[in-house]
């Protein structure tokens, strides 16, 4: 099967605005030269130029309002849920974050967004389990004034407990609404909303893995709905024998797991990365598809809902072979194992929006998501510099010059009102 679907369907649904998006995307991504340039110039360019031509294309907004109109969009496209992240995080030198206003402001977005947007969603629903979870993405560096070395350094650190109890606060949201609104939607075989710990640099990793570890044995009890997901860098080549350790240590301990499994985002700032990451890029593929087909195996083997050990799964990914891996792994289970509606895919807004629509619209699937960054723009415009650095290749696989040769053909069929 093609890596990438050429179907370009979902571009005639765009709006004016966004096709001049798409263009000046596919204008800087034309070829890696120009691509290059325009990660070093990007730094230099002003916010109020960035905002009109590529800020909706892949943010969601500064403020929790602009949350409902970003969801009305994906709506419009099928995708009925979304996975926020607020982008202030302290592991680049930012030494102004305040992690109490972190805490308040993800469970604003929890309380006032995320759990009313998704409630709602099940009400109009045929079908109350077609509508994936709500998550909200958990940065570690953005719970402590100096993340990075407090992770480093987590054993014994009254520091690391701080940042613990910081995002436990967040947590204990997220837990307590899932007891409510499960009581009260009994039929719903999946959370409402989960909070997913994000992946930092290998080195800061072990601190990260415990902060998850105490989490899933806090939350994620036996017999009731992941209430927390950790991440799985998958390119990293000790990653397989970490998930047997993790299934390992959630069966000693007696929780369950929830896992996001990304091939990783860190491979062009990694110090390290040419011994601790996969040799090549189809070790790493090969490495990534076993991981989310052991994870589904697992989940679709309990017949009864809330019991197998590994509890929820997102399959975090622009692959279009692995989004179709796991696609078809759960299309040849029984339609009615509830534990189906425990895995969900997902893509960046604005990434790989040609595969995305493949999967709605040709393979009927209703579990997908997009990660949505949101927050202060000197935030997002640096979220937006690290997509430029740390996937170039998933951007230039729909944008470049195919993707402004498809956006001219939309444009001159609207011109033209051609069908």
């Amino acid at each position: 099967m093609p890596q990438v679907p050429d179907d370009v369907s979902y571009l005639k649904a765009a709006k004016w605005s966004e096709l001049l998006s798409f263009l000046c995307i596919g204008a800087v991504t034309i070829n890696k030269p120009i691509l290059n340039l325009s990660i070093k110039a990007f730094p230099y360019v002003p916010m109020f130029i960035i905002k009109p031509l590529v800020y909706k294309i892949y943010c969601g907004g500064e403020t929790v309002k602009d949350l409902f109109t970003t969801s009305d969009r994906l709506k419009q496209r099928g995708i009925n849920n979304m996975m926020l992240s607020l982008t202030i995080e302290a592991a680049e030198g930012n030494k102004h974050i305040d992690p109490n206003y972190i805490v308040d402001e993800t469970n604003k977005s929890i309380t006032d967004f995320l759990i009313p947007n998704t409630v709602a969603k099940m009400k109009e629903a045929e079908n109350i389990n077609s509508i994936p979870p709500s998550y909200v993405a958990l940065k570690p560096t953005g719970f402590a004034s100096n993340a990075a070395e407090v992770l480093r350094n987590y054993q014994n650190n009254t520091e690391f407990d701080d940042l613990v109890n910081k995002i436990s606060t967040v947590i204990e949201t997220i837990y307590t609404a899932n007891l409510k609104l499960c009581q009260q939607y009994p039929a719903r075989s999946s959370p409402i909303v989960v909070g997913v710990i994000d992946a930092e640099k290998h080195d800061l990793q072990p601190g990260v893995y415990e902060l998850q570890r105490r989490l899933y044995q806090k939350f994620n009890k036996p017999n009731q709905p992941v209430s927390v997901v950790g991440t799985l860098q998958m390119y990293l080549s000790e990653s397989a024998q970490l998930l047997a350790l993790e299934e390992k240590l959630a069966k000693e301990n007696d929780y369950r797991l929830g896992l996001k499994l990304v091939r990783g985002a860190y491979i062009h700032s990694e110090a390290n990365r040419n011994t601790i990451i996969h040799k090549s890029k189809d070790d790493t593929d090969m490495n990534y598809n076993s991981g989310i087909s052991y994870c589904i195996e697992n989940i679709m083997a309990e017949k009864n809902n809330n019991h197998s050990t590994i509890g929820h799964l997102v399959v975090a990914s622009h692959n279009a072979e692995s989004l179709n891996l796991a696609t078809d792994k759960l299309n040849q289970s029984n339609d009615s194992n509830p534990n189906k509606n425990n895995v969900v895919l997902g893509q960046l807004l604005g990434m790989a929006d040609n595969i995305t629509y493949n999967l709605i619209k040709n393979k009927g699937v209703t579990n997908v998501i997009k990660y949505v960054p949101w927050g202060p723009p000197v935030e997002t415009k640096a979220y937006l510099l690290r997509r430029l650095e740390e996937n170039g290749d998933a951007v230039k696989n729909d944008t470049g010059f195919n993707l402004i040769k498809a956006v001219v053909a939309v444009l001159f069929r609207r011109l033209f009102r051609l069908a």
